[in-house]
């Protein structure tokens, strides 16, 4: 465990006569001022060291008449030569796999988001307006990001407006009406953001429901099916040109260590199994495992295709006995959550991962991957099966056509 630890100060403190600077574009060197020399590894611990190109919130670069390059933090009205990024150097690594975890289970969100600048980045969170996805977008907008509320609720999602906007009065934040049970929604909120005319960087697909009884949405299908997985895949299926043309982009999607209790496998995949029409023998533990199990195969096969285009997508955990809305739906389970709050994680340390995955520079061509706890995690053998991703994706894309062409036909029919 140590090896993951961050770095300590006295592993990084620099003999005497020795100063990190760093370059415009984000490389740490170091300046022997006995020697008047130079050089880019760490004069003790012989590491490279980089970091992000971007200043932090509310700091700006200024240049003197006389090119001395000086610092200013609009927010606590101070200035200094010395960089602020120095503060939140990484060490540089070798390979895409080779990145040390920064983060854990404690760490929250806005300590990820710690140093980092948003401005002109664009964000859609699924779900935002309370639980994991109100704390992810709300420390989206803490760091300057533009963050579209994607919610069924528009009295919900304007009280969360305006309750991030009392801590940050600037932040930018728009509503968007989004209901994942219904695939005519979905559509018209794709359309709502293309007209909005913005690029879009960040799409978290945060929104879930979990322990619901047997019931079927206005599309025919399962709603924990639907709601959990093909929702969010055909919303992706829409704002893809939008990533594209954005990129890089990064997609985050939510699914959990339940995936690992899945009773889907390859060989016997069908809509009926994902979707089942009636409520015998329907278990609603085993629809909410079926539908995480999706979500990982979907990130991973939705990674493999859009890689080459600057599109990034990753699955994450959120961290085991979060107390959120989602055990809302039954007795039982907001009992238990009453009993175990004490012990679980805040809704801010709930966030992180997603953010994580969403903002860190070591992240920055990593996809395909499974994250928990800010840290890459082994997901289960089905999760890792590109066969069956690829299966699942091209099920999930009939299923969706099927749904709209009856769509289509009952119209016609009222039409005549």
């Amino acid at each position: 465990m140590a090896s993951f630890l961050p770095e300590t100060d006295s592993e990084d403190e620099l003999p005497p006569g020795w100063e990190e600077r760093v370059t415009l574009d984000g490389k740490v060197f170091y300046a022997n001022h006995e020697t008047k020399s130079t050089q880019w590894m760490h004069p003790s611990s012989g590491k490279k060291k980089k970091v992000s190109g971007e200043l932090p919130y509310g700091w700006e670069r200024q240049v003197t008449d006389d090119g001395h390059v000086f610092y200013i933090d609009h927010v606590n009205q101070k200035t200094t030569y010395t960089d602020p990024r120095l503060a939140f150097s990484v060490e540089e690594k070798d390979s895409v796999d080779d990145f040390r975890q920064r983060f854990d289970g404690s760490s929250t969100a806005l300590q990820v988001l710690h140093g980092r600048d948003l401005s002109g980045k664009v964000a859609i969170v699924t779900g935002s307006n309370s639980g994991i996805g109100f704390e992810t977008a709300r420390s989206f907008a803490f760091h300057g990001a533009e963050v579209v509320l994607a919610c069924r609720s528009e009295v919900k999602a304007q009280q969360a407006i305006e309750e991030i906007k009392k801590e940050r009065p600037q932040a930018k934040l728009h509503y968007l009406h989004l209901d994942l049970a219904s695939l005519q929604s979905v559509q018209v909120f794709s359309q709502q953001f293309q007209f909005l005319g913005l690029p879009l960087h960040i799409l978290i697909l945060n929104a879930g429901v979990f322990s619901l009884p047997h019931s079927l949405t206005e599309d025919g299908l399962e709603t924990t099916f639907q709601v959990n997985y093909l929702g969010h895949f055909y919303l992706v299926q829409l704002l893809e040109p939008i990533l594209v043309k954005s990129a890089p982009a990064k997609v985050v999607v939510l699914s959990s260590e339940s995936h690992r209790f899945s009773l889907l496998s390859k060989d016997k995949l069908s809509e009926e199994r994902l979707s089942p029409s009636i409520s015998t023998n329907f278990v609603s533990m085993i629809a909410y495992n079926n539908s995480k199990l999706c979500n990982i195969l979907f990130s991973n096969e939705l990674n493999r295709r859009l890689l080459s285009k600057g599109v990034l997508s990753n699955a994450v955990h959120p961290g085991n006995l979060v107390c959120s809305n989602l055990s809302r739906n039954w007795w039982c389970y907001r009992l238990l959550f009453t009993l175990v709050r004490p012990f679980t994680k805040s809704l801010q340390q709930a966030a992180a991962t997603s953010v994580y995955c969403a903002t860190a520079p070591e992240l920055d061509d990593v996809g395909g991957m499974y994250f928990n706890n800010c840290c890459r995690c082994q997901p289960s053998k089905s999760a890792e099966d590109t066969d069956f991703a690829k299966e699942l994706w091209t099920l999930s894309n009939n299923i969706i056509r099927v749904v709209l062409q009856k769509k289509i036909f009952c119209i016609d029919q009222m039409k005549v």
